[in-house]
């Protein structure tokens, strides 16, 4: 009997938080968990080179389904051997469905049952996208990791529209399943949704876990709510979730939120922010947040971090990068966003090995005094 297309493998088990250390595997390689996923949307992380990215360490990165399909399109894509081939990566790919773009970036769209009609954000084009159709992209685009065909509910929601919600991404989601094939080379996740609500995250659980995906999503977070609601939402969802399957987090980069999110049991994490942020000259660093525009820095010949071994840290300096972002040279956004990715994933092999030592809870502790995170008032990202 051959391997499912996406393995976890436990590792250890962190005595003092629970969180998990693990390895997953996937057609094209392996990567540890807890990991961060950079975001290439379409088809490439902004500034970054697919070399540069593996030799920071990142073994899995995501990118768009929604994009993808306008720009150049999934059969252009498929043409070209699939997703891996068309850009050069040869590392894992997830690709999430396109579900959170279709509710976010259109004014107008029209929820049935069937899908949704919504306009192209590039050209008001009438548009509409189903649990087949998403499958037929992600099927196209030979990502290792597909996402099911959710809806993405506003926060805060009513109580009522999450409930139907919740039972439409369900039904989708079995819609899904029957439309994916390529379930020989490609794994397919579900995603729980349910917002705060948490008789109905376990219902959306529930129906999901019954389906027996590959691994499985927590979905409709950090879309606006506060942090605590976050991690409340985290510790009574994960533990509905199988523990022999990998649990990923959408759109989480912030490094509070990553060690929070790792603590309660989450596996997997993308977002955007690190890329974002770094084109504005805002950067992460060991001794917390920098925006490098700043005019103190003008004349600060140090690194970006002192206590950082990345490209840019060890060849510039911060009034080098400030004048290069003042200019809006590219090279500046280059140096900036290959700190910030470099950052955080090695943050997360730092999660990994406090998990070894069984100490994550005193590493959380140590970085959120160092980065600030514990202040009242406390800026994030």
């Amino acid at each position: 009997m051959s391997q499912p297309p996406i393995r976890y493998e436990l590792i250890k088990t962190c005595k003092q938080t629970g969180a998990r250390l693990g390895r997953v595997h996937t057609p094209h390689g392996s990567f540890e968990t807890p990991v961060f996923m950079p975001v290439g949307t379409l088809a490439t992380v902004k500034t970054m080179a697919p070399e540069e990215l593996t030799a920071m360490g990142a073994g899995i990165i995501l990118s768009n389904t929604y994009h993808l399909w306008l720009r150049p399109g999934h059969d252009i894509i498929k043409e070209a051997g699939g997703l891996h081939q068309f850009m050069n990566w040869n590392g894992s790919i997830l690709t999430d469905s396109g579900g959170f773009q279709v509710f976010s970036l259109s004014e107008f769209r029209k929820i049935e049952e069937e899908g949704v009609h919504f306009r192209n954000h590039l050209n008001g084009d009438k548009l509409f996208l189903s649990p087949e159709k998403a499958m037929e992209i992600q099927n196209a685009l030979g990502s290792d990791i597909m996402m099911a065909f959710d809806e993405c509910p506003p926060y805060p929601a009513e109580y009522d529209y999450m409930k139907r919600s919740v039972q439409r991404t369900s039904r989708w989601a079995e819609r899904c399943l029957k439309a994916h094939v390529r379930q020989e080379d490609q794994g397919l996740f579900g995603i729980v949704q349910g917002g705060e609500y948490e008789d109905l995250r376990q219902q959306s659980a529930r129906d999901l876990v019954s389906l027996d995906f590959p691994g499985y999503a927590v979905g409709g977070l950090s879309v606006g709510e506060p942090k605590d609601v976050m991690n409340m939402a985290l510790e009574f969802t994960t533990p509905l979730l199988p523990a022999n399957k990998p649990r990923y987090l959408m759109g989480v980069g912030s490094p509070d939120s990553l060690i929070d999110g790792a603590i309660r049991g989450i596996d997997m994490f993308d977002c955007v922010l690190p890329t974002r942020i770094a084109r504005n000259g805002t950067l992460m660093t060991s001794e917390g947040r920098l925006v490098v525009k700043n005019a103190k820095y003008a004349k600060d010949f140090g690194p970006l971090d002192p206590n950082c071994d990345c490209y840019a840290c060890q060849n510039y300096s911060r009034a080098y990068i400030r004048h290069l972002i003042r200019c809006n040279e590219t090279f500046g956004l280059r140096l900036t966003s290959y700190h910030n990715l470099y950052f955080l994933l090695k943050l997360m092999e730092q999660v990994r090995q406090a998990i070894r030592e069984d100490r994550l809870g005193h590493f959380r502790d140590e970085f959120f005094e160092r980065y600030g995170f514990n202040k009242p008032n406390a800026r994030n990202f």
